[in-house]
């Protein structure tokens, strides 16, 4: 699966843009770009210092952190969504021009965002 990541912080802000607007207007807020969920999964464990090497294919997919051998990424098919496609992109042009809404969040930085934000939760709880 490839999905548009961007910053719910950024998409408030271009919510808000629109309901600014005198007349109403269908815009999209999106990246314009994809990753992969195993991209996402690769870059969060490498801003924990793990490197995640994979096996397997489809639900057997597993990812396995490669210093260690213990298998941190399993497939859970309870999970799938029976109506979800397999890409997901979005194209921001018009609501860049009409409402001059523009991410600035970028792929990278929104996982460490992500990351550091989970990891002081788990700091601060304990486990």
């Amino acid at each position: 699966a490839r999905r548009d990541w961007g910053h719910a912080k950024e998409y408030v802000e271009g919510m808000w843009r629109m309901l600014q607007l005198e007349n109403a207007d269908d815009l999209v807020l999106a990246t314009g770009e994809t990753h992969t969920i195993r991209e996402f999964a690769d870059m969060a464990f490498k801003e924990l210092d793990m490197e995640l090497e994979w096996e397997g294919s489809g639900v057997d997919e597993l990812g396995i952190e490669k210093k260690t051998g213990k298998t941190l990424v399993k497939i859970d098919p309870s999970y799938y969504r029976h109506s979800e496609v397999d890409l997901l992109i979005g194209d921001p042009s018009k609501a860049q021009k009409v409402i001059d809404w523009d991410p600035q969040v970028k792929f990278e930085e929104l996982v460490k965002l992500m990351v550091r934000a989970d990891w002081e939760k788990v700091q601060k709880r304990g486990f």
